[in-house]
């Protein structure tokens, strides 16, 4: 089986359990060869109220930006700050069917560094 199919095995079993709610809203991140994308989403009105991702312009530009840890650090501390301005402090983590290591886990730290709680 190929990883791409765990990896949508793994994130089908994951959702089962895991919903945003007004109260906690779900942090989606995912992971292509070259992007990381981050989003805070109200699964209950189906509003992304937080995102961040390395293709917006200010970070586009720069050619040090790579689907890396350091880079995943990066956009964890931009959707933590773009959380609180949209006043949401508590979250629940869906690391989207990626293994909690790596860039997961750097993300998931500087988020939690921005003042995110899960």
């Amino acid at each position: 089986m190929a990883s791409l199919e765990k990896v949508k095995l793994r994130h089908v079993r994951l959702r089962k359990r895991i919903v945003g709610t007004v109260d906690r809203p779900r942090l989606a991140v995912h992971f292509s060869g070259k992007n990381i994308y981050a989003q805070v989403i109200d699964d209950v009105t189906g509003r992304t109220l937080a995102a961040a991702t390395t293709t917006e312009k200010s970070l586009a530009g720069d050619t040090t930006v790579r689907a890396n840890s350091a880079t995943a650090a990066v956009i964890g501390k931009l959707v933590a700050e773009r959380s609180k301005k949209a006043n949401v402090s508590k979250v629940v983590f869906d690391r989207g069917g990626f293994q909690y290591h790596g860039k997961v886990k750097a993300l998931a730290d500087a988020a939690r560094e921005g003042g995110l709680e899960f």
